[in-house]
């Protein structure tokens, strides 16, 4: 692509008989046509640039690589996206909770910039970090991830799902995904590694509560459990039961002791949790939070607006945005009928927070040198 100074250079042969600048002429000699209009490369300001098939760069964006064209998409407050099985989805699946690594990619490019590190606590089988992979070709580059898993099994499919993943990719004669930083522990433990200020964007989605083990039923002849726990009968954003998304992957999974931690008790440890995790974020970061909500016994459980107060009760954090992941291709289910109408369904909650003001400054005077 030609410089700054090609293009404008470009830009000002295209003239008519008076010296104007003659549009018919620059669209037949293709000077950039974004949306039905000419961009006069002369016009642009000096911290703006044209990047071909993308629309408009301003050089003063601090949160993404995005144009203002590919701006204006992404704040679309509804991800209607059904992202069909891929990158070994089979072998992924075995995690009741994973997310597409390609919509995680589509977050990270919507909430970093290229070269920057994003950091997953709770891993599970790398979701977050094949999507910070995927970027280097097919977003607006390369994130280096950090991801903190518990139990082993979801770091051996991660590794098994990258090292399939290359094989087709090198088949195809496409460059392979970079491994990601995968580490084994509690994440209460491994966050006291990370160093404060190092982490832009931290994605994540979080391990449900464990109520006490009941059995949900869908009619007298039928009963069926969850995956990975279950929730008193509840139908979750997968329009099923709860799949206790990355429920082995930090310590709300009440595997210790045999003990299952209530609501409140599980919001309590989210909130103090977010509080820890919060340090290493860096003052214009962002921390994204996947979180379905419920319903239980007749009741909508709105566990997202639940966690998101409890995160802004204790980290010095604020709730910028709730997205949603809406799923068209989701099986629906005939819950209730003809009784009652229960929702079957087919979305989930993408929270996304940022510093609170204070706490960005303060994070900022500590990352300044003295």
């Amino acid at each position: 692509m030609a410089d700054d100074g090609d293009r404008h250079r470009q830009s000002r042969l295209f003239t008519d008989d008076d010296g104007d600048f003659d549009a018919d002429r620059a669209r037949e000699e293709s000077l950039p046509v974004e949306d039905g209009e000419v961009i006069d490369t002369d016009d642009l300001a000096d911290h703006q640039r044209y990047v071909e098939g993308r629309g408009i760069y301003d050089e003063r964006n601090r949160v993404n690589d995005l144009t203002g064209k590919e701006w204006k998409y992404a704040t679309k407050s509804v991800i209607a996206e059904s992202y069909p099985p891929a990158v070994q989805h089979e072998l992924r699946s075995e995690h009741g909770g994973q997310k597409p690594p390609r919509l995680c990619a589509e977050l990270i490019g919507r909430f970093s910039k290229a070269g920057d590190t994003v950091l997953d606590p709770f891993a599970g089988v790398g979701g977050t970090l094949l999507g910070a992979s995927f970027c280097e070709h097919e977003g607006t580059g390369r994130r280096d991830a950090i991801g903190f898993e518990r139990t082993e099994r979801w770091i051996e499919i991660y590794r098994a799902v990258l090292e399939a993943e290359n094989e087709e990719r090198r088949a195809r004669g496409e460059p392979p995904l970079a491994e990601q930083e995968m580490r084994h522990g509690d994440c209460a433990e491994l966050i006291d590694d990370v160093p404060g200020n190092s982490v832009d964007l931290l994605l994540t989605d979080v391990p449900y509560w464990h109520m006490d083990e009941l059995e949900q039923t869908r009619n007298e002849r039928e009963t069926r459990e969850s995956k990975l726990g279950s929730f008193d009968g509840a139908v979750d954003a997968d329009g099923t039961g709860t799949d206790a998304d990355d429920a082995d992957s930090g310590p709300a999974s009440g595997e210790e002791g045999g003990e299952r931690q209530t609501k409140d008790e599980w919001l309590a440890e989210m909130g103090e949790q977010f509080d820890r995790f919060t340090d290493a974020v860096a003052p214009d970061g962002h921390v994204v939070v996947f979180i379905g909500d419920m319903y239980r016994e007749q009741s909508y459980e709105f566990l997202s607006a639940d966690l998101a107060r409890a995160i802004e009760s204790n980290a010095p954090l604020t709730l910028a945005a709730n997205l949603i992941w809406y799923d068209p291709s989701k099986d629906l289910h005939v819950y209730g009928y003809p009784f009652s109408f229960v929702p079957s369904m087919v979305h989930q909650n993408v929270l996304v927070f940022r510093l609170e003001d204070d706490a960005a400054d303060e994070q900022a005077s500590r990352s300044s040198p003295v």
